[in-house]
């Protein structure tokens, strides 16, 4: 999958997810202080599913009624020991393959995902 790491996504789970295969940008190598309508831009331009931390692009994607790729992929979620963090969310990224397409909030015991159209 294409993904875009957001700025506050942590950098062990970026490793992680190159590690599996996956075709990740982050933001931080790239752009850091790059505003949240940049972002979203980023990942429409380059069909990538951003993952964040970030609670605003939940209003951000309604707002801007997003195409139906990319893909948003909210955590909100207590992170364990850096070390830990790869697995877990490669692991989490992995139960599911119909990111693309949706706002989807990660919680603790459950993932809700909205269509964005």
């Amino acid at each position: 999958m294409r993904f875009l790491a957001d700025e506050n996504f942590p950098g062990a789970a970026i490793i992680a997810l190159r590690e599996a295969a996956h075709d990740i940008a982050s933001v931080r190598a790239s752009s850091p202080g790059m505003s949240d309508q940049d972002v979203i831009d980023w990942a429409v331009r380059e069909r990538r599913i951003l993952l964040t931390f970030d609670k605003d692009f939940g209003d951000l994607a309604r707002k801007m009624q997003l195409p139906e790729e990319p893909g948003v992929v909210l955590f909100r979620l207590t992170l364990p020991r850096p070390a830990e963090i790869g697995a877990r969310l490669v692991s989490l990224l992995a139960s599911r393959s119909d990111w693309a397409g949706h706002f989807s909030v990660i919680e603790p015991g459950r993932i809700r995902m909205r269509p964005l159209l």
